[in-house]
């Protein structure tokens, strides 16, 4: 039977094709390897340059002080001055209570130093009594004692009775008696003043000490801010009976703010003290960036520090990354144009290439974390009121 001349044909042009088919897929291979290299250049360049030289995480948290602001005394809420968002100034009275109690135990202190420095000064001129007193009894044993000496020759003389001489000598011991009482009488009168004056004298310090007690409490009833921030959390309401230290609002200074960031314990490897840091808040989005600097890193990691820390000696375990939290100081520029909360998300970014800082504070810090002077005046004020009191109580002696 004749071959088909249709197949005939055919056979050679298949053959043809072969080759061009294998140059293809070489080509088609060389082009993949090529692109496969240059994408593992690219990758390795972008980890040397750029992802070796930082760390990254959007476990963090904007921070920031919460001052509590507490009753100091027992005391009816009779106005409130400040509610939640407002903000206040240092000095500023937020809480006021029923003053009537503290006016009552003012008004007893005061008189109670002005009683004691009148006592004091009687006290003083008692005293005076007694020394003179004294140097009267002084006066009479010598002229006791001058009597029994004449009568004494004149008895060797029979010139006197026995019984004249007998009375001098009981003349001298009378005298003598009435100056040993009256000695103890002066001593007894200069034990009280004796070492101080009126001002300084134990039983007006006291009273002064009194006085300032209770001075300071009636100002206490006046429950200011202790420094600048925002309001919030507030709970106390007009006609609530607090005690002291009871909670009735807060006080966030959010010009003074952090981050935490949370780092898996396997990317705090090059994290040092003083590296800076760029921040994202999740409230503004990218469009916002916040610059700071590591400040400390956590002395221990959350789950250390938790109500119920994991006990991994008891059942199975599995094994979890911890993180530990790294505070992370914020430029306070960046917070004056673009204000954050407490609490707020944010995703931060360390730039780790250099890392020939610190990991933990060699020295101990001598800044304060937060002060207040809000207070500073008021023993001033007490110890100004208290030597008015005593200076209108020394009389006519005073200066």
């Amino acid at each position: 039977m004749s071959a088909n001349p249709t197949d005939t044909q055919r056979a050679p042009v298949e053959s043809g094709n072969a080759p061009r088919d294998k140059r293809k897929r070489g080509r088609a291979l060389l082009i993949a390897l090529i692109v496969f290299l240059l994408a593992a250049a690219t990758w390795f360049l972008l980890w040397l340059f750029v992802f070796s030289t930082r760390e990254t995480t959007d476990d963090a948290y904007v921070g920031g002080n919460q001052v509590g602001i507490s009753a100091q005394v027992p005391g009816i809420v009779t106005g409130v001055f400040a509610d939640d968002t407002q903000r206040v100034n240092a000095g500023q009275v937020l809480v006021r209570l029923d003053a009537t109690d503290a006016d009552v135990a003012l008004r007893k202190a005061s008189s109670a130093l002005a009683q004691a420095v009148r006592q004091v000064r009687q006290q003083t001129q008692s005293a005076a009594s007694a020394d003179a007193a004294l140097g009267a009894r002084r006066n009479d044993l010598k002229r006791a004692q001058d009597d029994l000496k004449r009568r004494l020759p004149l008895l060797a003389e029979k010139a006197v009775a026995p019984e004249e001489v007998q009375h001098a000598r009981d003349a001298v011991d009378t005298a003598q008696s009435a100056l040993e009482s009256a000695q103890r009488q002066a001593d007894a009168s200069r034990a009280l003043i004796d070492g101080s004056d009126v001002e300084s004298n134990p039983a007006v310090e006291q009273a002064r000490a009194n006085f300032r007690q209770a001075w300071v409490a009636s100002q206490r009833n006046a429950i200011v801010a202790p420094i600048d921030g925002y309001v919030a959390q507030r709970s106390v309401q007009v006609g609530n009976s607090v005690q002291p230290g009871q909670q009735l609002m807060t006080v966030i200074p959010l010009h003074d703010l952090w981050v935490e960031a949370n780092f898996k314990e396997s990317q705090l490897r090059h994290v040092r003290i003083g590296q800076p840091a760029k921040i994202e808040a999740d409230i503004y989005g990218g469009g916002v960036e916040y610059h700071g600097h590591v400040i400390g890193l956590g002395a221990g990691t959350g789950s250390a520090f938790s109500l119920l820390p994991a006990q991994n000696a008891t059942g199975n375990w599995i094994k979890v990354v911890q993180r530990i939290p790294v505070r992370i100081a914020l430029d306070a520029k960046d917070l004056d144009k673009h204000p954050l909360r407490i609490g707020l998300s944010t995703a931060v970014t360390l730039d780790i290439s250099n890392d020939d800082g610190d990991v933990l504070a060699r020295a101990p810090s001598t800044t304060p974390v937060a002060q207040t002077t809000v207070y500073d005046e008021v023993a001033a004020k007490a110890d100004a009121a208290a030597d008015e009191i005593v200076r209108k109580n020394l009389g006519a002696s005073a200066p």
